[in-house]
């Protein structure tokens, strides 16, 4: 006899006596260990951040990532489903400091960076509970039992590895760039990160400033440029940049114009005349040329700051092909500093790249005036200047998307800045290789979204100046800038006679021995990426090479992964 069906029936409650089956059976860990000696289906699970409790972008993939592998089990094959953590970065570091009341780096410095980061490592897994009870009644088979954790010693020093494997093909470098960097983190953002928190339309100050012509170049078609009355206009929408300006930059191809405004002249660009003059016809223009032939003229800085670079070239015009008449004046405000296309402008010129902002983003004493002031704030009393000393031309509010931080939301500032890196173009022909060879779903993901990604990908800037994370392993001379990586704990301890029972930042930065000049070598004060600690998982996770090398390697690269855009 059959059991009579109840028309009633409850889902949840059958769900809740399925799940009550499965556990006291033990059905997920039959259906892997019945299965030893068959064929595997690898499948990679990347970490989620523990520091909150699971949602639906986590819902989603995560049944996805339940029903191939249960699939393939069915078929035959043994998937292991081990779950890992993310356990170190900003996420963490952000909801430590709220707990705490620290407001910045030095707030996190004043505290004490162990006890700061042993609060971290406290924290980071209060939600394992309730990760296993929401993803066990959503009815997804995963190895809790058996996880890995990016704060692990053995996890991290797999990262190490990783590190000095790039190191050892040349990949690795220092170098100062322009970079995303987050104020209130103190830290760079690497162009991935810079997705993550997206753009959001903010009204910023957008401002017309005139700069006094000095001279110009010796044959210059006009001399009479140099005599006190004529001005370049330029437009920003960054006003705290311009104390670091150090030249203008023309578009080679667009037509500029020099204009008489009662006893004074202007230059700009003929096409954006009528953004500053109800009837342009009007105009008297004295001359229109090229911006290619308006190159080297001199102009007075509009601030003394850094009046000392004129002998290295700065305050002079340059060309670029991204100068465009689409807004502002057609000539643009460089300040190399603080923009990659200002940068690459003023490259190998031997003008320097001022950048007088501390951590926090705040003016330095270079810039007297404004000292301690945050850049943001720091455009009212430097457009109220301009406008004292008869420099401001137009002032008007401005729409546009600006990029925030991911995790705490301020908005970003784009800075020079020394960072870690690791090359991308030598390897970006493999990549590309690699990704014709994946199945994507779908499929359009692979020469479009994600195709194109790899395509345009620059260096990455894996380092950051935070304190809960793996420490980039190396270590450099206070001497002579000697570098060397160190790959494991037991390379550590050959090179320093240490050997520290974890590898977090405050049991390694102590660590030192005495280079062959006779100098100390000290490890460099960054940590990594944690994007590239959770995309190291697949080595990782197993502890490779020091451990399990022959089965990693058997069964990689994995059959199946399925994870969100980052």
């Amino acid at each position: 006899m059959y059991k009579p069906v109840d028309p009633k029936v409850s889902f949840p409650k059958m769900e809740e006596e399925v799940l009550r089956f499965w556990n006291e059976n033990r059905v997920f860990e039959k259906s892997v260990d019945q299965r030893l000696g068959k064929e595997e289906y690898v499948f990679f699970d990347g970490p989620p951040f523990a520091t909150g409790l699971p949602h639906f972008g986590h819902f989603v993939p995560g049944t996805i990532k339940d029903i191939i592998p249960r699939y393939q089990t069915m078929k035959g094959k043994r998937v292991e489903r081990r779950f890992g953590w993310d356990c170190h970065g900003l996420p963490v570091e952000n909801l430590i400091e709220k707990e705490l009341g620290l407001n910045s780096k030095t707030d996190i410095e004043k505290y004490g960076i162990p006890e700061f980061n042993e609060a971290c490592r406290a924290s980071v897994l209060r939600y394992v509970k309730e990760w296993r009870t929401i993803m066990t009644r959503a009815g997804r088979w995963v190895d809790f039992d058996n996880d890995y954790k990016t704060m692990d010693p053995d996890y991290m020093e797999s990262i190490w590895w990783v590190v000095k494997a790039l190191w050892e093909k040349g990949l690795v470098y220092e170098g100062h760039y322009i970079l995303p960097y987050c104020p209130r983190c103190s830290t760079v953002l690497s162009n991935h990160e810079l997705q993550l928190g997206g753009y959001k339309d903010v009204h910023d100050p957008a401002i017309t400033v005139r700069f006094k012509v000095r001279s110009v170049p010796k044959g210059f078609h006009d001399p009479s440029l140099a005599d006190g009355s004529a001005y370049l206009v330029a437009w920003t929408t960054t006003p705290w940049t311009l104390p670091s300006n150090l030249a203008l930059t023309l578009g080679p191809d667009v037509d500029y114009v020099c204009v008489r405004d009662g006893s004074e002249r202007y230059v700009l660009a003929e096409a954006r005349l009528s953004a500053y003059y109800k009837d342009p016809a009007a105009l008297e223009i004295l001359w229109k040329k090229k911006g290619s032939e308006l190159k080297g003229i001199e102009y007075e800085p509009l601030f003394p700051y850094f009046e000392h670079t004129r002998a290295e070239g700065s305050f002079r015009t340059f060309n670029a092909d991204y100068v465009t008449t689409e807004d502002g004046t057609g000539i643009v405000h460089t300040a190399p500093g603080f923009g990659e296309d200002d940068y690459q402008t003023l490259k190998g010129t031997g003008i320097p790249t001022v950048c007088p902002v501390d951590a926090e983003c705040r003016f330095t004493g270079e810039v007297s005036d404004f000292k301690g002031i945050f850049v943001k704030d720091a455009d009212k009393p430097i457009i109220e200047r301009l406008k004292a000393e008869g420099k401001l031309v137009k002032r008007e509010q401005y729409l546009h998307a600006y990029p925030h931080c991911w995790r705490c939301e301020s908005p970003l500032i784009y800075r020079a800045v020394g960072s870690w890196f690791v090359k991308i173009d030598p390897i970006k022909p493999m990549m590309l290789d690699a990704n014709s060879r994946i199945r994507w779903v779908p499929g359009h993901i692979q020469t479009g979204r994600f195709g194109k990604w790899l395509e345009n990908a620059r260096d990455w800037a894996i380092s950051r100046n935070r304190y809960w994370g793996n420490p980039l392993p190396i270590w450099k001379c206070d001497s002579c800038d000697s570098v060397v990586c160190v790959g494991s704990r037991a390379e550590l301890k050959d090179l320093s006679g240490a050997e520290p029972s974890d590898l977090h930042k405050h049991f390694v930065d102590g660590i030192t021995w005495k280079c062959s000049c006779g100098g100390t070598m000290r490890r460099i004060p960054e940590v990594l990426d944690c994007w590239f600690e959770s995309g190291s998982m697949p080595y990782a996770q197993v502890h490779y090479p020091f451990e399990n090398k022959a089965r990693f390697e058997a069964n990689f690269p994995a059959d199946f992964i399925c994870e969100g855009l980052d």
